[in-house]
């Protein structure tokens, strides 16, 4: 598929150092602030410009009561250690002192009700948002008449603040830990900050966490990529920049951003540049709620940090619907109130008393089997890793290894190839699987592989699951076939991650050996269902909103041999009932 590429921009160098390492970066002109008074139909901008995510408000420091009584400090500058100074809007309860605060640190601009009549979000009923809020953030118009302040910033080259603008990089992580520490010393704050919001505003919590400020005392990261190369930009090495240019070019502000899209095309091997783009999560040890959704593409990033994270006190909420509708939906607000409360202002509510881990088990539709089903860890104990074996004869999978060898093959741009087994009794799928694959290219070099696991009824109709009421595709798996090296220090049993440090082109005739991580799940399949894995040569999906796209390189025939000296197969994380009799009863 032939993706159009974005309009040139003209991209400025800089040298700088990685872990030891100097690269040549590239980076492009922010988009210039906008004057809100000019009248300018945000429409007509593009990008998160569009929806005011990535609008610029007027600069204009002042200190004014908002109409629901609370005090807003506006455009308070705040120097980082190298002498550059970003902006802040502080809202805080009026008349309260020795009060925590919650810090929004985003990309997006800080005040984007400014630019809407009325803020709202996708999935989100219209007023439940007040027009404080800072995008994917804590709005004011409840944190505040909690008892907490909210610091919403425009970090380093946003909107007015100076320099150039750093994603998710050490230099943003360094400058939240400045910010942090001078935010703790006001003298309305109880010298405890906290961190909240979801996807990018996810993100740099785990990036400025690592970094270990010594009053940052608990996050809540709800939907965060942590590696935005392999999980995001070169997902199973196959080019996804489309989103990434709609991200880049929606920043706003002074001076210059770093340009990842530019960056994804001069290096698109990993290097030291996107590993500086990797929190160490070994270094967070203050107390962490996240949150994921089984659905979204933040939803590897964010069980990995729940795995990495070397807190004693880590919690995990993993669910199947949106960010957004989840993040504001009242029980969750409600229950991320109990979590600041408890080590923000130190109330003993029973919030210890959580389940480590709480998971929607996902059915069909907008049905879930089970909401918020209490675990100990992640993946589960008595998790039984099954494999299944295909044939690609009869296109089934199989119990047991096929002994003999067959292929099958497809057109990668419209045509997809299933193997499907049914079961004679309910199986539940939770956790990571992965699917090992013996491929050819026919006529090319290269394969791009599109990997995605469904379940069928018993009439073979296919049941998805819902997210924003829209049909979901399902766990999904990526793969370049030139990118199939594994890195052995991050690979395990249950997930192989790709190295991506060097491409091994296909020979003409060759055949080799994929294994493809597939994101983690949870779902139930009745007895009669089916389980069926697709493999493509493209990611079939259509009318999502999201603009994701991914530069595929496919010619001719992919060919996919299964059985004998091939045996592909692939693992499942089968969970049994935590009870059951022998007269079938199970309880999950």
């Amino acid at each position: 598929m032939d993706i159009p590429k974005p309009p040139e921009v003209e991209l400025f160098t800089k040298k700088e150092t990685f872990k030891g390492v100097e690269l040549e970066t590239l980076y492009r002109q922010a988009r210039t602030p906008v004057d809100p008074e000019a009248g300018l139909d945000l429409s007509k901008l593009g990008g998160m410009a569009s929806t005011a995510h990535g609008f610029c408000a007027a600069f204009n420091q002042r200190t004014y009561v908002t109409d629901d009584g609370l005090i807003c400090e506006q455009d308070v500058p705040v120097k980082m250690r190298d002498g550059v100074t970003i902006y802040t809007d502080i809202f805080r309860p009026k008349d309260q002192t020795n009060i925590p605060v919650l810090v929004s640190w985003s990309m997006y601009g800080k005040r984007p009700g400014d630019g809407m009549s009325e803020w709202q979000v996708m999935g989100v009923v219209p007023g439940t948002v007040s027009t404080m809020a800072k995008f994917e953030s804590p709005d004011p118009g409840y944190w505040c008449h909690k008892g907490y302040a909210i610091a919403n910033v425009d970090p380093r080259g946003v909107g007015h603040s100076e320099g150039d603008i750093n994603m998710f990089g050490t230099q943003d992580s360094q400058d939240g830990y400045d910010f942090i520490e001078w935010l703790a010393t006001r003298w309305w704050c109880n010298g405890k900050v906290g961190m909240s919001g979801n996807s990018c505003v996810a993100m740099t919590q785990l990036r400025i966490a690592a970094q270990c400020p010594p009053h940052l005392t608990c996050i809540a990261p709800w939907e965060a990529t942590t590696d935005i190369y392999r999980q995001s930009l070169y997902e199973g090495g196959i080019p996804a920049l489309t989103f990434n240019e709609f991200i880049v070019a929606s920043m706003t502000g002074p001076s210059l951003i770093d340009d990842q899209v530019a960056m994804g095309r001069r290096y698109p091997l990993m290097n030291e540049y996107w590993e500086d783009k990797i929190p160490d999560l070994s270094k967070i040890r203050i107390p962490t709620y996240l949150c994921a959704s089984w659905s979204h593409f933040h939803l590897a990033g964010s069980i990995y940090s729940f795995r990495k994270i070397k807190s004693t006190k880590k919690w995990l909420r993993v669910h199947r619907e949106q960010e957004w509708p989840d993040m504001y939906n009242p029980d969750n607000i409600a229950d991320l109130t109990r979590f600041f409360d408890r080590y923000l202002k130190e109330i003993h509510n029973g919030w210890e008393m959580t389940p480590k881990v709480r998971l929607e088990v996902m059915d069909a539709y907008d049905c879930d089997y089970q909401t918020n089903r209490p675990e100990k860890e992640f993946p589960l104990k008595r998790t039984q890793y099954t494999r299944y074996y295909l044939n690609a004869e009869d296109k089934s999978l199989n119990t047991e290894p096929v002994p003999y060898e067959a292929k099958a093959s497809y057109d990668p741009e419209n045509e997809e190839l299933n193997f499907d087994i049914t079961f004679n009794e309910d199986v539940e799928i939770t956790g990571y699987s992965f699917l090992r694959l013996f491929v050819e290219a026919d006529g090319h070099d290269d394969m791009d592989l599109f990997i995605t696991l469904k379940k069928l009824d018993e009439d073979g109709n296919w049941l998805p699951t819902y997210i924003l009421n829209e049909p979901h595709p399902g766990p999904w798996g990526k793969m370049r076939v030139s990118h199939r090296e594994l890195d052995p220090k991050l690979s395990t049993k249950f997930q192989p991650v790709q190295a991506h440090r060097s491409e091994q082109k296909l020979s003409p005739g060759e055949i080799v050996q994929c294994d493809i991580e597939i994101v983690p799940t949870s779902r139930i399949w009745h007895k009669g269902q089916t389980f069926r894995v697709e493999i493509a040569g493209r990611y079939i999906r259509e009318g999502w909103f999201e603009p994701l796209s991914w530069e595929t390189d496919n010619k001719g025939k992919h060919i996919i041999h299964t059985g004998g000296q091939y045996e592909s197969f692939i693992q499942l994380p089968i969970v049994p009932p935590k009870y059951s009799t022998k007269g079938g009863y199970a309880y999950r």
